[in-house]
């Protein structure tokens, strides 16, 4: 598995019509509010052209591509924090995702009722945002309370924590995300702990017409300028397009890309943006008859790589032979990059690099 997304925004703005482009998994789209009560859950071939390549030339019998996850989770509103709406149980959901793309209505259709009459796509990251901070206020709240009784009680190890605690109710009632306070190790964990909503990292989504996607501006601007302030990141995407895109055979979706002057498919950009958010690259290994893609963050360990395949390589880890895959292609193949000395053996610090190719050795 790659990572986990969790698609939020308020009700109508296209959560589900971008999620069935993105997955092809079908989920009920409608024209009313709450059409997505648990989350539809899809899996996403990611799109690798360095395995591509790298099949291309070994030829193996199985390839095998990592994966992004997406949870479609309800239409939030206003007042989810106190229950309104599907409030807990939405609120919940997003407790599950790695990351939030959140999807932002960029796009004026009569036909498309919005619970607040009018398109404002800025107004409309407000109202999640704050139902997000206040969650999070009532949970730093209730620990807060709980170190509190600790304290009285004589517990010396409860007053950091009580302290901590009443840091983060401070930044959160600034209106300051948690993933924007600067944290110690300990402050980390109590995060972590806490399983805080806004601590997740946000990917901004401007959903548009076709018209815009051409020609941009629109509601566009006013989304790039409040993401740039908070140091996110925005992707544009069409959703109706994506889903009219992914009803044709996969050859045919070059083609219409082109037709349409863009160079990728939303959910490229998407994937693409979404790995520079959460900070994570792609290792390649050959075992067997299997050539496979794997995703780790950035800065992982040779024996913690291992251990995504499995349990028993990290712990039992000798070393790493690894060949980068700008070596390999240069090499020709496997036998030519070894000649060439493009192989080398490294050791349990080293750290895993984008595009690496890698044979674990390791003690059973």
């Amino acid at each position: 598995m790659g990572f986990r997304c969790g698609i939020i925004g308020l009700p109508n703005v296209g959560k589900s019509t971008i999620f069935n482009a993105l997955t092809a998994a079908g989920a009920e789209v409608a024209n009313y509010p709450f059409c997505t009560i648990d989350p539809n859950v899809g899996i996403v071939r990611v799109s690798d052209k360095r395995l591509e390549k790298i099949a291309a030339i070994i030829k193996p019998p199985k390839v095998t591509y990592t994966t992004m996850e997406f949870l479609d989770i309800a239409g939030l509103v206003k007042g989810a924090s106190r229950g309104e709406g599907l409030g807990n149980k939405f609120l919940g959901h997003i407790r599950e995702a790695d990351a939030l793309v959140h999807i932002v209505r960029c796009f004026d259709n009569p036909d498309v009722v919005h619970m607040d009459g009018s398109v404002d796509p800025v107004r409309d990251i407000g109202i999640v945002n704050t139902e997000l901070l206040l969650a999070d206020l009532e949970t730093t709240g209730k620990r807060f309370l709980k170190m509190e009784k600790l304290v009285r009680t004589g517990d010396k190890n409860a007053m950091g924590e009580l302290q901590l605690c009443r840091k983060l109710q401070d930044f959160l009632g600034k209106e300051i995300p948690a993933r924007k306070i600067a944290v110690d190790d300990e402050l980390q964990r109590i995060m972590r702990d806490l399983h805080l909503l806004t601590a997740k990292k946000v990917l901004y989504v401007a959903n548009v017409s076709e018209e815009v996607l051409k020609k941009g501006n629109g509601y566009i601007s006013g989304v790039k300028t409040f993401a740039d302030e908070e140091g996110s990141r925005v992707v544009t995407i069409c959703g109706d397009l994506e889903a009219e895109m992914m009803e044709l055979p996969e050859d045919e979706r070059k083609v219409f890309l082109e037709d349409l002057g863009l160079e990728e498919s939303g959910l490229e950009k998407l994937i693409r943006a979404g790995y520079e958010l959460l900070g994570l690259i792609t290792f390649y290994t050959t075992v067997g008859p299997e050539l496979r893609a794997w995703t780790i963050p950035h800065g992982t360990r040779a024996p913690e790589a291992a251990g995504k395949i499995h349990s028993d390589m990290e712990q039992g880890f000798i070393r790493a032979e690894v060949v980068h895959y700008g070596d390999f292609i240069q090499a020709g193949n496997m036998a030519a990059a070894k000649e060439k000395g493009f192989v080398h053996s490294e050791g349990k610090e080293y750290l895993i690099k984008d595009g690496d190719i890698v044979l674990f050795r390791f003690n059973v």
